[in-house]
């Protein structure tokens, strides 16, 4: 199966949105930039941005301060940086998966190695908490999760999150990352519980975030992790030997995103409502596709599994599933990258009348399902 000369693929891989950027962030840069020479700022960040970042933090209950905050050269920047931090020679990151395909080499490069934790689509991707002490080993240096979790749109609650602090506390070399990005792209009534909003007794606690998923800043290369003082400093050091401060005007439009991050956030929400919906409205219509209800990020995760080819292995049959799809015209994530073959990773955050085409394409490179069996 081809698609036309004339129809370019369409891409619901991408894992950014066609939001365009926060005016008043615009203008907080451009006004920087036509003042002249651009000022110069601690390694670590500008301290009002870092500011910034602090009262936010404590607004959900945590007690950051801005020496806790370290701005990176976007939030890949903040996770080598702190795994660059903590991690020595034969330590292990425990990683419940499915989660971003990112993870791996980042862990890789930084000298760890990547264990991953399978979680089920049966119960919602759940991670009880004596499945996590069981995964738990003298090796394990690090437990890595996102909330919201990439790809599958799963939030964990404050409850469950705390039943997995309980286990790790027992283990006070261990330390607990949670990547936060998409946190203001959540649908539910309840907010996303931060890290940073539990008790730390033993300092292991370590946050990355970013302005480019819930905030708009698309390519301005502004991330931030958020440690204990000694692993702060430590990665504000390895930033000022290798790189330096991200540039000022990005800064700026990060400082103004931070104070208005309520508004901007509800004007994506609001932006995703219509595509959203029609996602999930699609893929709910596909034959032998089960229900699904992502409670955040821009992302669907559907079970594709019916419609592989049975004589290949899983990774390869998830592989072929992509391919024929992008022969269709739609180029998706293949599930198998992060932890699940047989899945995709779908963006809705794009125009309708494009995401409508998409849908299209995706019906007819799956073709029909396997018989049920």
């Amino acid at each position: 199966m081809s698609f036309p000369d004339s129809a370019a693929p369409i891409s619901l891989a991408s894992g950014y949105g066609s939001f365009l950027p926060p005016p008043e962030a615009v203008a907080a840069a451009s006004r920087l930039l036509e003042a002249g020479t651009l000022p110069l700022s601690d390694t670590a960040g500008l301290l009002p941005l870092r500011h910034a970042v602090a009262t936010s933090c404590q607004q959900a209950g945590s007690a950051v301060q801005p020496d806790n905050v370290v701005v990176t050269a976007g939030t890949k920047a903040a996770l080598f940086a702190l795994l660059r931090t903590v991690l020595r020679p034969g330590d292990e990151v425990l990683l419940p998966t499915p989660n971003w395909f990112g993870f791996g080499e980042l862990v890789a490069r930084a000298g760890g190695t990547l264990r991953p934790l399978p979680l089920h689509p049966e119960d919602n991707y759940a991670l009880p908490p004596e499945l996590l002490q069981a995964a738990l080993t003298p090796r394990t240096r690090v437990v890595l999760f996102s909330n919201p979790n990439n790809p599958t749109g799963r939030v964990y609650s404050r409850a469950e999150v705390a039943a997995w602090l309980a286990v790790t506390r027992e283990f006070p070399e261990v330390f607990v990352l949670s990547d936060e990005i998409y946190d203001r792209i959540a649908f539910g009534a309840s907010p996303v519980p931060s890290l940073l909003s539990f008790p730390d007794p033993h300092g292991r606690h370590l946050v990355v975030n970013g302005f480019s998923k819930s905030l708009a800043l698309i390519g301005w290369g502004v991330g931030y992790l958020v440690a204990p003082l000694p692993q702060a400093r430590a990665a504000a050091a390895w930033q000022h030997a290798t790189a330096g401060a991200v540039p000022a005007p990005a800064q700026h439009a990060a400082l103004v995103a931070t104070e208005q991050a309520p508004q901007i956030a509800a004007g994506l929400l609001a932006q995703l409502h219509d595509t959203r919906q029609l996602m999930l409205q699609e893929l709910t219509a596909l034959p032998r596709v089960p229900a699904l209800q992502p409670e955040a990020t821009y992302y669907a995760f559907p079970d594709l599994r019916a419609y592989l080819q049975p004589t290949l292995p899983p990774a390869e049959a998830s592989a072929e599933l992509v391919a024929r799809l992008h022969a269709a015209g739609v180029t998706v994530v293949d599930g198998g990258a992060c932890g699940a073959p047989g899945f995709a990773r779908l963006s809705y955050a794009l125009p309708e009348p494009q995401l409508r085409e998409a849908l299209q394409r995706l019906r007819a490179g799956l073709g029909k399902p396997r018989a049920a069996g």
